[in-house]
């Protein structure tokens, strides 16, 4: 008998992001209890740094990725109260969820849409600023998702990630890593009854690059200027990737600013 033929990488990718999917669908009624439960309530705080960092023009659409059960959107129509938000992630049920939250007119400016990081359903450059927290490590090829951000970006615009550092290296000599495999997978196997969706986190935290690694991604991807900032001891970082507009394309490289470290520019 002959075998089937494996399958390639691109329906390895899709595979692997209707898993992903399919997970987050389950445990989408307890993630937000349990991202401020294990984060002890910092992930509030480190969501309001992302959207502070975004600095979308005003009147402008933003793009929220992998939104999830929509705390970003949320925060970014605060800190900038005429924006619109896309929100777009390819789990329907934490969108579904995250509706809950939309009062006092945020329906009106907030606009859940399932979708694909890796083909957004947005027209050229018609966002000003762009914000995934802690999915991109859950989108392959990343690289499409960096690209096809870029695409929608207008010049000048920032996309804004937020992701744990990678858990390769030891933080607060290794009781974080403790923490990341034993505790994490535990307290989500307890709390959610879903030990696959913890492991997997912990093990997509392990697998993540160093935020080097994600600014080289970032640049090849064809952004302009790259920065990091490290949250926590490096637990969390926030990186932002600018979009040339054009003129600052053209002008020489001036060093970033004390809270904007760690710059790369091609």
């Amino acid at each position: 008998m002959q075998r089937a033929p494996a399958p390639d990488q691109d329906q390895r990718d899709q595979m692997h992001g209707r898993q992903v999917a399919a997970m987050f669908g389950r445990i989408a009624g307890w993630y937000d209890f349990l991202n401020h439960t294990l984060s002890l309530g910092l992930d509030i705080y480190w969501r309001w740094r992302l959207a502070r960092a975004a600095r979308p023009e005003p009147g402008s659409t933003v793009l929220d990725l992998a939104a999830g059960t929509l705390d970003v959107s949320v925060a970014l129509t605060r800190q900038y109260p005429d924006v619109r938000v896309a929100a777009v992630d390819f789990a329907l049920p934490m969108l579904e969820r995250g509706q809950r939250k939309l009062a006092d007119g945020l329906f009106e400016r907030i606009m859940p849409v399932q979708g694909d990081g890796r083909k957004l359903p947005l027209p050229d450059e018609s966002v000003s600023a762009a914000t995934i927290a802690f999915g991109i490590r859950n989108i392959r090829p990343r690289l499409s998702a960096h690209r096809e951000v870029l695409r929608v970006l207008k010049p000048g615009g920032r996309f804004c990630i937020l992701e744990f550092g990678t858990g390769r290296r030891k933080v607060w000599g290794g009781l974080y890593n403790f923490y990341l495999d034993k505790v994490l997978p535990g307290l989500g196997k307890l709390i959610s009854g879903d030990p696959a969706a913890y492991r997997y986190l912990a093990e997509t935290i392990r697998e993540f690059p160093d935020e080097r690694q994600l600014a080289r991604e970032l640049m090849d991807a064809g952004y302009a200027r790259v920065f990091h900032v490290a949250m926590l001891s490096g637990i969390v970082y926030l990186h932002v990737a600018e979009k040339a507009d054009g003129v600052e394309a053209q002008t020489p490289f001036e060093p970033s600013a004390p809270q904007e470290p760690e710059a790369v520019q091609g």
